[in-house]
């Protein structure tokens, strides 16, 4: 299966939203949009991709109580997104709630995404937020999909690094969603984790999240082109 490419719209106004998506004209379908433009232009941000012919992955990483998970999670899918973040360590609970609350509205669905290990951690900064040694963040992610599994979750995310790890467990019932990826030499900015295109695709990643190597280039659309003949979209 092709990886699905998707560019993480991080930026703070409606206008670069829109900049960014008419530079990539018709070549890219998919778009993330995360907290910093979802806070600072709302939802309507989905409506207008939505109505562009876009598919949107709302990564807002939900971790709450079931109930406002679940309400949090039917608005989502109510504004048209496809995929949806919650942070699995909110437990077995939390994470039905938000299949349920992202099932069918009106004939839409929004598939869950449990967010596993942030790219961002290393093994060590892991265990200090948690209060225990964490001799694998691996094990850590595998033991995090087990319960996104049992929860009926669409997928899960996770680095490059973990992914041929999940997809070796779960096969096709987990679709696995990997961010941080950078090009070959490229930057790793905030990312602790990262892997490039091609080694997402070739570890089982459903989706790809291309963020500053496509958005932070001189020429955007040039380097999505290139980021998807890696995946082989």
């Amino acid at each position: 299966m092709t990886a699905i490419p998707i560019v993480a719209l991080d930026v703070h106004t409606m206008e670069r939203a829109r900049s960014m998506v008419r530079t990539l004209g018709d070549a890219c379908s998919w778009y993330k949009v995360g907290l910093e433009l979802f806070v600072a232009e709302g939802p309507h941000v989905v409506t207008w991709l939505r109505e562009e012919g876009k598919d949107v992955f709302l990564d807002l990483k939900l971790h709450d109580i079931p109930n406002t998970v679940r309400g949090a999670a039917r608005a989502a899918a109510a504004v048209g997104a496809r995929l949806l973040t919650v942070q699995a360590s909110g437990g077995t609970a939390m994470l039905e709630a938000a299949v349920e609350g992202a099932g069918s509205q009106d004939g839409f669905h929004c598939g869950v995404l449990a967010v596993t290990v942030l790219t961002s951690l290393t093994s060590r900064e892991l265990g200090a937020a948690w209060g225990r040694e964490v001799p694998s963040v691996g094990d850590e992610v595998l033991r995090l999909a087990g319960m996104a599994r049992s929860a009926g979750t669409h997928g899960i995310v996770c680095s490059g690094l973990e992914a041929a790890a999940v997809r070796d467990a779960h096969g096709s019932a987990l679709a696995v969603l990997v961010p941080g990826v950078r090009a070959a030499r490229g930057p790793t900015h905030d990312q602790a984790r990262v892997v490039t295109p091609g080694d997402a695709a070739r570890a089982g990643a459903r989706y790809v999240v291309l963020g500053r190597m496509v958005t932070a280039a001189a020429d955007p659309a040039e380097a999505f082109a290139l980021a998807c003949t890696e995946l082989g979209a």
